[in-house]
């Protein structure tokens, strides 16, 4: 087999491996798979990050950085066979490869479509809601947030070479800033491999992403205050980074995703014979064999009620004596190998450290490889303890064996068993399976500020459970204390990471023209011609019409009544109405407002408005009683392209009546013909 030549990628140019060159081995049988060593020139790399790949980014909006992801995960997503293939060398199953390799796509994929449905067409985001300064609304505040003018550095571990190197850019590039990418030398060929397609696609512009095939040098010294530095690995190696004199000397941003001796929680409720007993176990058998327990999310720590200590042990010891452990490109094989030998030793000296406080339930710890597999690879047995002191222990709570390692324990009830979770000092997630509303809040309360997600299954969470060790790009992956105290993905909270959020303060005008939102107080275009008779490519931020007056009738009122059955007291009793704080007596239905609103500004005919696509923000400010006039403003607050065919128009809504008093106000939506 033709050994791989690893090269990075930098300024835009393939640069071969030079200086001090390492042999990367499979994980399956030891032999050669690639080589790997960089001398780059770092100040080169970052220079032209900021100089051609920052700009050419920050040039696109939002929508355009969505494509740009969307058509960069459908070119991988078709190529994912050759990715497969030379991820089985890392020791991983196809299932497991389809978690580094599918994970990672469908993570772009997500960010892709957040970023078109959650992120405006535009470059600046606008956020949470304007504030008030003064008392006329002539100063005003809001927040916005803006791409960074540096470069992120992506440092990525071992286990999962291409979803690491994915989840990390997928928001990065989304907000607009390039990257230089580090994989872990263990499994560099896979990441090198993806990388490398991403190139070739075309579909990134020059300078958007860089790869580092080797040592990082002098990299960290030449970051400043616009740059980023994503880690995930070890805590030794966090730490180390963190105290980089030029990242703590210009306040680089550090996120970090670290070791996290991750619990999982058999609720008291939860006995042996429940549909939760029997789902708890296979979670555990799951999460202990899936990447041979290579998952930063796996389940360390299992924590039981005393008297169903045995009745767990003997289940999972079951699962386990049946799992295969062999050659991964073996069907019947259902656990791989460690990623490296190195990685095999380190797996079993950690497990050593917690037998001398746990008896050993299930496995070996000799070093001896499983029965079948070669003896150059890098396989170990599942291990599984049982620590029947876990107060006293202190290995069990300090100690991660990032392989397939895992330590029960009994609790005496739900207080102990929260106190127990949280002496990991700090993880990624938590699970607990459960079928009590209230131990599920119990658990929330006592530890929720000790993990950075805690996943919840039972019998109604069925098929739809993704699972104790999955994380999801919708929802935050980090954690405090031990698990680095970062947080990665989670949706356009992700993003933000690579963004700067300002505090803006200025008149209406110069806010919208700033936002492209309108804002209160703006001014307003009023034309000849209707709104809805307008394009959406014709339509301009700040475009109103005003209508004519109607008046309401208590005839109107007891019709709308008869019409919808909404008889409410307000509408039809007039001492009862009175006798309600909020009322004069009777007065028109809310809605019957809206129905008049929408007859006043529709333009019936057919025209570039397509379809009403619903409302935000509805409020009722003030009763309409019969003998009251109305009349309604509309104003074009933002314009959001959704194809090449149509574009949805937020509209602000305001109804007032003859004195002037706003009655009703809301956001119309929508959706114009381009």
């Amino acid at each position: 087999m033709t050994i791989l030549s690893l090269n990075s990628y930098a300024a835009g140019k393939w640069v071969a491996p030079s200086g001090r060159i390492s042999d990367l081995k499979s994980a399956v049988d030891g032999r050669v798979i690639a080589r790997l060593g960089a001398e780059l020139d770092f100040e080169r790399m970052t220079d032209h990050a900021r100089k051609v790949g920052g700009p050419a980014l920050r040039e696109l909006t939002f929508h355009q950085r969505a494509a740009m992801l969307k058509a960069l995960a459908q070119y991988l997503n078709e190529r994912r066979d050759a990715l497969y293939e030379l991820s089985y060398d890392t020791g991983a199953t196809k299932t497991d490869s389809m978690i580094d390799i599918d994970g990672g796509i469908g993570t772009m994929f997500v960010y892709a479509s957040k970023g078109r449905r959650e992120l405006p067409d535009d470059v600046i985001y606008v956020d949470g809601n304007l504030e008030q300064l003064g008392k006329t609304g002539a100063f005003l505040g809001q927040h916005v947030a803006t791409s960074l003018q540096g470069v992120a550095v992506h440092i990525n571990a071992f286990n999962f070479p291409v979803w690491g190197m994915l989840e990390k850019l997928a928001p990065t590039l989304l907000a607009g800033v390039p990257a230089i990418v580090k994989p872990a030398s263990a499994t560099a060929w896979l990441a090198e491999a993806a990388f490398r397609m991403m190139i070739e696609s075309g579909v990134l512009p020059d300078g958007a992403v860089q790869f580092v095939a080797g040592s990082t040098g002098d990299l960290l010294d030449r970051l400043g205050s616009q740059d980023v530095v994503s880690f995930t690995g070890s805590a030794a190696t966090a730490g180390m980074l963190r105290s980089n004199e030029n990242l703590l000397g210009n306040a680089v941003r550090f996120v970090a995703e670290q070791d996290s001796l991750n619990a999982t929680i058999l609720g008291p409720d939860a006995a042996p014979g429940t549909p939760e007993f029997d789902i708890f176990v296979r979670e555990v058998h799951r999460e202990m064999t899936a990447k041979a327990g290579q998952k930063c999310t796996a389940i360390r720590r299992v924590l039981v009620p005393a008297e169903h200590q045995e009745a767990v042990i003997e289940a999972i010891s079951e699962r386990l004596a049946k799992t295969v452990v062999g050659d991964p490109r073996a069907e019947a094989t259902k656990m791989g190998a460690l990623a490296s030998l190195g990685q095999r030793e380190d797996v079993l000296e950690k497990a050593r450290l917690i037998g001398s406080e746990a008896r050993l339930v299930f496995g070996s710890t000799d070093g001896s490889r499983p029965d079948g597999v070669d003896a150059e690879g890098a396989f170990v047995s599942p291990m599984l303890f049982s620590c029947d002191d876990p107060d006293r222990a202190e290995n069990v709570h300090s100690v991660e064996a990032f392989g397939p390692v895992s330590t029960v324990m009994a609790y005496r009830d739900l207080d102990h068993a929260t106190a127990l979770a949280n002496r990991g000092a700090g993880s990624l997630v938590a699970s607990v399976f459960t079928h009590d509303p209230q131990v599920a809040r119990k658990v929330v309360l006592a530890s929720g500020a000790w993990h950075g997600r805690l996943y919840f299954a039972n019998r109604d969470t069925g098929k739809e459970a993704t699972g104790h060790g999955s994380p999801l790009p919708h929802l935050v992956h980090g954690g405090p204390g031990r698990a680095g105290g970062g947080e990665e993905m989670g949706g356009i909270r992700g993003v933000m990471h690579y963004m700067q959020r300002t505090a803006i303060q200025a008149s209406p005008d110069l806010l919208t023209g700033i936002t492209r939102s309108w804002v209160k107080g703006a001014r307003t275009r009023t034309g000849d011609a209707h709104p809805f008779r307008m394009t959406f490519g014709e339509l301009e931020i700040g475009d109103a019409i005003g209508t004519p007056w109607r008046d309401v009738t208590l005839a109107d009122v007891e019709h709308f009544a008869e019409f919808t059955g909404d008889n409410f007291y307000a509408h039809m009793d007039e001492e009862a109405a009175k006798a309600n704080p909020f009322f004069p007596g009777r007065v028109a239905h809310g809605y019957l407002i809206l129905s008049f609103a929408a007859g006043l500004f529709v333009d019936p005919a057919p025209g570039p408005v397509l379809a009403n696509y619903g409302l935000d923000n509805l409020r009722f400010m003030k009763p309409v009683s019969p003998g009251d006039r109305i009349t309604v403003n509309l104003i074009v607050k933002e314009k959001t392209p959704r194809n090449a065919e149509y574009g949805e128009v937020r509209w602000v809504v305001a109804v007032t009546n003859q004195d002037g008093e706003q009655v009703a106000g809301y956001e119309l939506l929508t959706m114009n013909a381009m």
